[in-house]
């Protein structure tokens, strides 16, 4: 398992390979190679350095919310009734297995979590509110804010 604590040390071209592969991680070994300017035998034993020491966490498809019905976006704060160690892991372990909610992070500051999720319309935020997060264990507040446009929305780090 790839020590995830300490970071990984990037020349230039896994930088390179990097900044192609989160523009678009469909291209060939070939073509990728031609665009860092390697060989495809370098290039392929490269990506699978990055893949092997974690900073390629996984290739996934990105999907357009939009374009399977989900057009809404909330961003909804979370605080808990009490912020033990216990009920802390209660609630994560909740969030896991939840498929609606889409990222959970644990803040610092005067609330405990932010959670993001899509949805379809009105009555289904209603219900993602309702019978999702106010059931949550330990939930004492929500508070969301809804998405009117977005402005920027990448997953690309900027490395």
């Amino acid at each position: 398992m790839p020590n995830l604590h300490a970071a990984v040390q990037l020349d230039a071209i896994d930088r390179a390979i990097l900044r192609q592969l989160q523009r678009d991680a469909r291209l060939t070994n070939v073509e990728l190679a031609q665009r860092v300017h390697l060989s495809p035998s370098a290039c392929l034993r490269r990506v699978r350095a990055l893949e092997e020491s974690g900073v390629i966490a996984q290739v996934v498809a990105l999907l357009e919310p939009r374009a399977v019905g989900q057009g809404g976006t909330s961003f909804t704060i979370v605080n808990l009734e009490r912020t033990t160690v216990e009920s802390l892991a209660r609630f994560e372990e909740a969030v896991r297995q939840e498929p609606a909610i889409l990222d959970c992070h644990y803040v610092a500051g005067s609330h405990d979590y932010l959670i993001r999720f899509t949805y379809r319309d009105a009555e289904d935020l209603e219900r993602l509110h309702s019978e999702v997060l106010v059931r949550l264990p330990g939930v004492s507040r929500l508070n969301s804010m809804l998405v009117l446009r977005t402005v920027k929305r990448t997953t690309a780090l900027n490395i």
